[in-house]
């Protein structure tokens, strides 16, 4: 093979590509990259939002000082994401974005939760890559992050799962709604 790497680990990466909904293995003929619905969107935001919401509870019932670091750390991946905005990076700001949330998920102490999340977020990519540059106020996300890490930081469970729920609730109602408007039948 090109890459100096033998057949089988190639191949095990493949399948679990496959059980993760990321590809299609079409025996003698190759790997197809597999494609996402807006039906498959939404799928996928109702399930971002039930784990984060879950995830933002948990770290808010985290003892103070762990808590406290946590929400510093999703400060500053928020204030990395709001200069990111400020100087037009989208790239940059997505990124951050990206750090805040999975910081949320592999912080909360639920192992299963960011292996969801992981996969999740991989099939997503391509919504919010494709969607970022016509969403309307995306300054508006980073007010959420702050409440969201203000809540966690205050030990409000109650408030953390509340507004991590509304946040990813508004991306949907977002998001789904430009991918029908460009037309778009599959990402």
């Amino acid at each position: 093979m090109k890459l100096g790497m033998s057949r089988t680990p190639i191949h095990e990466a493949a399948l679990r590509l496959q059980e993760e909904g990321l590809v299609r293995i079409l025996p003698r003929r190759g790997i197809v990259i597999s494609s996402l619905s807006p039906a498959d969107m939404a799928e996928i935001f109702d399930v971002v939002i039930a784990v984060e919401s879950a995830a933002a509870e948990l770290l808010a019932q985290l003892p103070a000082t762990v808590r406290q670091d946590i929400a510093d750390a999703l400060d500053q991946e928020t204030e990395t994401m709001r200069a990111a905005l400020n100087a037009g990076d989208m790239k940059g700001r997505g990124l951050a974005d990206d750090r805040f949330h999975r910081l949320l998920v592999e912080s909360c102490g639920n192992s299963r939760f960011a292996r969801i999340m992981q996969t999740v977020n991989d099939q997503a990519h391509r919504a919010r890559v494709m969607t970022s540059q016509l969403r309307p106020d995306l300054s508006r996300s980073v007010e959420d992050h702050l409440k969201i890490a203000a809540a966690i930081r205050a030990g409000d469970a109650a408030s953390a799962r509340e507004l991590t729920r509304q946040h990813r609730a508004r991306a949907k109602g977002e998001i789904l709604p430009l991918i029908e408007r460009i037309g778009l039948k599959f990402l």
